[in-house]
């Protein structure tokens, strides 16, 4: 398993185990080794923090690759992580863009289905019981959601209005001095889609809540207030 330190120590100093750090890139996914490895981080930073308790939840887990940098840390510290996705795949891995892969495709139904790879690869990281499949439409379980998280990892959907709706639907639960990770953050029009910097960084950040501590690549790591 992954195996993280915390003392006072930079978290550039936190020890990875490379046999799942290896097996955590391999998985299908978007995210670049870095970026992987400082979710990871984060979340190691998050678990070690004993004023901040419960669990940790993302939005958009896709085939399982963010939820095991995730699900790993959780562990360490006996904590589970909810992966929340309706595993239809967002509008930018539907048939005709770029990010779709045929192979994803439920034949007979005409749609994408990525719940058994990635309920694969939380068996094969040996994360399940820690790792907990949450099959549901993100703006429809966050306004009943009731338990604080210690930490939230927000990728789903990419458009607009996704986005929005994750933020609003969300942010709130993030307990005081825990951790909001955002993924596909680019300031810059010319590195990549707005929504994510748009309509989730920028309201964290002006809502005077959340203060950002950490950038590598397109990831965002924001720590709320206490």
């Amino acid at each position: 398993m992954l195996v993280g330190q915390r003392d006072a120590k930079p978290h550039n100093l936190i020890r990875v185990n490379p046999d799942l750090q290896a097996f955590a890139e391999a998985a299908r996914g978007f995210m670049p080794p870095d970026e992987g490895i400082a979710l990871y981080e984060a979340a190691i930073e998050t678990v070690a923090d004993p004023n901040v308790a419960g669990p940790m939840l993302e939005v958009g887990s896709y085939c399982g690759k963010s939820s095991v940098y995730i699900g790993a840390a959780a562990k360490t510290a006996g904590r589970v992580l909810f992966a929340v996705d309706h595993h239809r795949g967002s509008e930018e891995n539907q048939a005709g863009w770029e990010h779709h892969e045929p192979d994803l495709v439920d034949q007979d139904l005409g749609k994408m289905d990525t719940l058994p790879i990635f309920r694969r690869t939380i068996h094969d990281a040996g994360l399940e019981g820690t790792v907990i499949a949450t099959v549901a439409d993100s703006p429809t379980l966050g306004p009943v959601w009731t338990t604080p998280l210690s930490l939230l990892f927000i990728d789903g959907g990419h458009g607009e209005e996704p986005a929005r709706l994750d933020y609003e639907s969300w942010t709130p639960h993030v307990a005081p001095g825990g951790t909001l990770c955002i993924h596909d953050v680019f300031p810059d029009p010319a590195d990549g889609g707005r929504p994510p910097y748009e309509q989730i960084y920028l309201p964290a950040i002006e809502s005077g809540l959340f203060t950002e501590t950490r950038q590598v690549g397109s990831l965002r790591v924001l720590r709320r207030s206490s």
